[in-house]
């Protein structure tokens, strides 16, 4: 338990981490990967470009050291978090190495401001915040599906949209897993861990990818997209998987994994309907809302309401459209941006019931976008749940 002056400290601390959180994240990062460049082989290096990562990270600073007198708030963060870190395998003793170069990055971006009551205050705070993550953790390794990486063939790779591929994956026999004991959670994904082999590329590569369906009759299913900059590939991941993964090859993954769920509570009544909202391939983890919704109680009011830049690029046309011919009350928006209005508050004040129980998923532009526009409308925020591609904390205003 923190003492009552360290938790004084941490608060007064609050407006320089809201003016400076993210250069200090910055330069947290550029120290520890500068001098650790094992860590290279865990932290995804284009959210370090884009800036999602430090962003992130600086908003979870900021959140602890407002609610340092109670992190219980924190606990669905923590625990969303807690779930990245668990599918990449992060362990308790990185925490130390994350510990020292964030207080080095505190003192150096806060220059003579960090006075030793500071610095003491702060090593003591992240301690406690460190036992929370780790805590929370440890009970996620003791639930996961399978320990560590676990290798598997490719059985199948199928284009299922411009630039999308869904892999078809299955344990390789020395892996002891078995399918047919794995229950898939819709909304979760897997995590893959590779080396693409490239010039500028000298360690491992870990992606995380939401997976297409909740049925493990022909193996694990999930979904990458090409990532480019209008004219050349720009994942390193993505590219190796789409260019250079063939079918008989092996990969590694961790257990499934995530907090991206139906309201189980809901499924089975139909008096608040269920709207299920994406963009491009963030489709993927809604598909398997749609494949859940209707495999236990089709007959609840659904609105799919998917945008792509054109048809072409519309993921999984034939797989939605069968799901959504077994329900009995739907309705269906497709919107195409190289012709169509972008989705705005207009429409979804128009198209969505304001008792909804929403989901979405797609790129954290356009996660941020509906998430501004359903809080414009006034949209109760429990009733609006969402998984963006790329760290969720950069979406959060605490």
């Amino acid at each position: 338990m923190l003492s009552e002056e360290t938790r004084t400290i941490v608060k007064a601390t609050v407006p320089a981490l809201e003016a400076k959180g993210v250069e200090i994240t910055t330069t947290f990062y550029k120290h520890m990967l500068g001098e650790n460049s094992e860590l290279l082989d865990v932290f995804n290096r284009t959210n370090q470009k884009k800036g999602a990562q430090p962003t992130a990270l600086a908003t979870t600073v900021l959140a602890a050291a407002k609610n340092i007198d109670d992190l219980s708030p924190l606990l669905p963060y923590v625990r969303q978090i807690g779930q990245k870190h668990r599918a990449l395998q992060i362990k308790p003793d990185q925490y130390q190495i994350v510990g020292k170069y964030l207080l080095i990055a505190i003192k150096e971006v806060l220059g003579d401001a960090a006075t030793p009551e500071i610095m003491n205050a702060w090593k003591e705070a992240y301690g406690e915040i460190a036992n929370v993550f780790i805590t929370i953790e440890a009970e996620m390794y003791r639930e996961q599906a399978w320990p560590g990486w676990k290798e598997f063939k490719v059985t199948n790779l199928e284009s299922v949209g411009t630039n999308i591929l869904e892999v078809t994956v299955i344990p390789e026999p020395q892996s002891n897993v078995d399918l047919s004991k794995l229950t898939i959670v819709a909304g979760q994904y897997i995590t893959v861990n590779t080396h693409p082999i490239r010039q500028d590329n000298q360690h491992d590569a870990l992606r995380h990818y939401s997976i297409c369906s909740i049925s493990t009759a022909d193996g694990i299913k999930f979904a990458v997209k090409l990532e480019n900059d209008g004219t050349h590939p720009a994942g390193l991941v993505s590219e190796y998987i789409h260019k250079d993964l063939k079918i008989g090859d092996s990969i590694k993954l961790s257990a499934p994994a995530g907090d991206f769920e139906l309201d189980e509570k809901l499924l089975k009544q139909n008096e608040i309907p269920l709207v299920l909202l994406s963009g491009g391939v963030g489709v993927t983890p809604i598909l398997s809302m749609l494949e859940t919704q209707v495999k236990v109680n089709p007959n609840r009011p659904i609105c799919w309401i998917q945008t792509s830049y054109d048809e072409d690029a519309q993921a999984f046309k034939k797989t939605v459209n069968e799901l959504l011919k077994k329900c009995s009350s739907v309705q269906t928006f497709y919107v195409h941006t190289k012709n169509d209005k972008p989705i705005d508050s207009e429409f979804l004040k128009t198209n969505v019931p304001s008792h909804a129980d929403v989901y979405l998923c797609g790129s954290l532009e356009f996660m941020k976008a509906m998430i501004n526009y359903f809080s414009l409308l006034n949209h109760k925020s429990d009733t609006v749940h969402y998984e963006p591609f790329g760290p969720k904390m950069s979406t959060i205003t605490v």
